[in-house]
């Protein structure tokens, strides 16, 4: 037996056999061509491009259907990168200058491309790297005939391994037949990430070499809860996550009950519970789980989903059929998070080397006015139509909330000008995702109507500790004291000038720290849709005057290990019967 540590990415868990599809696309041999047969070979090149564009554009139209319009666009990333002549052009030169078959020079060109994007040490390149494989194999599987995935042959349940899985595999699985999967590579944010969390199955990324230590036909466990894959379980294993999976599908149904009730604790406090989404049919996610609204909506997805930067309608269009899903329930948009190993980095000429502390988040906004106001307009604009609150990311300094709020200012009378209806007392907020944000919030809650801890980054900038890297996953934790000192403060400055506060990182959805986070004087959360009625489950076991007994017990502790026993000992205390699989780990 052998367990790998990799990142959660869609919940649950299953116990079945494996099917490994390995990297290896059959090795296309070196082989020359008449002279008077090149040109032949140039024509099969564009056929196979035409082809591939035609299949594209079917598995575009088939994910509409199946996933929703969002993840659809990612098939128009692919169909940029088939018309991008840098890619395609040094394939005919090839052709022509070696006299090589079309199929050599596309298996060479791809393999060598795909190759050096890995090799850099950059999330975003290995992203890429992924969409340069899935040409390679769709115009290799025209040129040469072959049936273009193995996938196409599964007649029976079961769990997919692979080095890596592309978003068109992932959209085309047929999840009566796909229970789970897992890949090697990947992280939270990668266009595979973002179609399988729709697809309603386990799925763990970023497992290494996960791939090459399990055969086909292998038994297998799949935790997508946690973020674990357990090979060749042996029978202790195997019996405690059958338990598991039938505690779940008890859960369920309790749950199912829970989503519909009040959010109020046992002395009648009230605490809002909301939804993080990325996309706007997740709102359905949201109502049918018992939320009573979205607190962070996610938009640098509409750029991340497509090759081309979305325009003020594409972003309009978002939000207004956001609003009308959420049917006059609230709605907070965050202003574009893009940078670090998202989109900017992508298109950099001179991909930064640390851009997690370079040009990202509302910086890179205020360094690009056009985009920054594009979006702002069309915030504005759906302000008409609904509740909007807008919320700016990653402030650090005063002067960039200034700014922020300047540009919006600016938009607000040109719009004004331009007859264009909006709400022009709109909630304006920021997060708190930094330390010196944290340090100075009481300065901050000078200047806005809301705070939102972003406890993710917060986390991160405060440890000094990577989520993604493996090798320090665990100094990554929310029961650090000087996390929970720096979210204590925020919500003492909120209390002070009578602003709202909430949270929104991870461990708002994480029962383990619902109690402390109470006590702390939180009286909104937004998480993940299907977390809600596990939170609102220990909302209605506790009372604040316990809660607020624990929030002073944990604040005299000086490790992150005391804190988290004493969080959990609490929780079982109060809610008896919580289980391994009733609270994220």
């Amino acid at each position: 037996m052998e367990v790998i540590k990799g990142i959660p990415v869609s919940p649950g868990v299953v116990i079945g056999r494996a099917f490994v599809l390995d990297d290896a696309r059959e090795r296309v041999p070196y082989q020359r061509v008449a002279e008077s047969l090149v040109d032949s070979q140039l024509e099969k090149l564009t056929a196979a491009i035409d082809a591939t564009a035609d299949d594209l554009r079917d598995d575009r139209d088939s994910a509409a259907a199946k996933l929703g319009p969002e993840p659809a666009k990612i098939f128009e990333f692919h169909l940029g990168l088939l018309r991008d002549q840098t890619l395609i052009d040094p394939i005919r030169v090839r052709i022509k200058d070696e006299n090589v078959t079309a199929a050599y020079a596309v298996a060479e060109a791809f393999r060598s491309l795909a190759a050096r994007f890995r090799s850099m040490d950059s999330e975003v390149f290995h992203q890429k790297a992924g969409d340069i494989i899935d040409l390679d194999r769709r115009l290799l599987g025209h040129l040469l005939g072959q049936s273009r995935d193995r996938l196409d042959a599964i007649d029976e349940p079961v769990l997919v391994i692979a080095p890596e899985l592309t978003p068109a595999q992932a959209a085309s699985l047929d999840t009566s037949k796909v229970v789970a999967f897992a890949t090697d590579t990947g992280g939270r944010t990668s266009h595979t990430s973002i179609v399988a969390a729709a697809l309603s199955i386990p799925v763990v990324v970023g497992c290494k070499d996960l791939s090459r230590l399990v055969s086909d036909g292998d038994e297998v466990i799949i935790d997508g809860t946690s973020g674990v894959v357990v090979m060749r379980p042996d029978e202790d294993t195997r019996e405690h996550y059958r338990e598991d999976i039938a505690d779940l599908a008890t859960a369920r149904v309790a749950l199912l009950e829970v989503a519909d009730l009040e959010p109020v604790t046992l002395d009648g406090t009230r605490i809002a519970l909301l939804g993080n989404i990325e996309f706007s049919y997740e709102v359905d996610s949201v109502i049918a789980n018992g939320g009573e609204g979205v607190g962070l909506f996610r938009t640098e997805f509409l750029y991340l989903t497509s090759r081309a930067e979305p325009t003020e309608d594409d972003h309009f269009e978002a939000y207004k059929d956001t609003l009308e899903r959420l049917d006059g329930r609230p709605l907070t948009i965050r202003t574009a998070d893009l940078g670090a190993d998202k989109y900017t980095q992508e298109r950099a000429e001179h991909p930064e080397r640390n851009p997690f502390l370079g040009l990202r988040s509302i910086r890179y906004c205020l360094q690009n006015l056009p985009m920054f106001k594009t979006q702002l307009r069309a915030i504005l604009r759906a302000s008409a139509i609904g509740p909007i609150k807008v919320m700016f990311p990653l402030i650090s300094t005063v002067m960039e909330l200034r700014q922020a709020r300047m540009i919006l200012n600016d938009v607000m009378e040109e719009c004004a000008e331009e007859g264009i209806e909006f709400d022009p007392d709109i909630p304006i907020g920021m997060m708190i995702e930094v330390p010196s944000a944290a340090l100075m919030s009481a300065v901050f809650a000078r200047e806005v109507a809301f705070f939102s801890v972003g406890t993710n980054d917060l986390i991160q900038y405060t440890l000094a500790v990577d989520r993604g890297n493996e090798r320090v996953a665990n100094l990554y934790t929310g029961s650090n004291p000087a996390v929970i000192q720096l979210i204590k403060s925020v919500i003492r400055a909120g209390k002070r000038f009578d602003i709202e506060t909430s949270i929104c990182g991870e461990i708002a959805g994480d029962t383990t720290y619902t109690m402390l986070l109470i006590g702390l004087g939180l009286r909104k959360l937004s998480l993940v849709p299907t977390q809600i009625p596990h939170i609102k489950r220990v909302v209605r076991a506790v009372d604040v005057t316990t809660c607020e007994r624990l929030a002073r017990k944990v604040g005299s502790l000086d490790s992150e290990q005391a804190v988290l026993a004493t969080l959990k000992s609490a929780l079982r205390k109060n809610l008896p019967e919580t289980g391994r699989r009733w609270h994220a780990e």
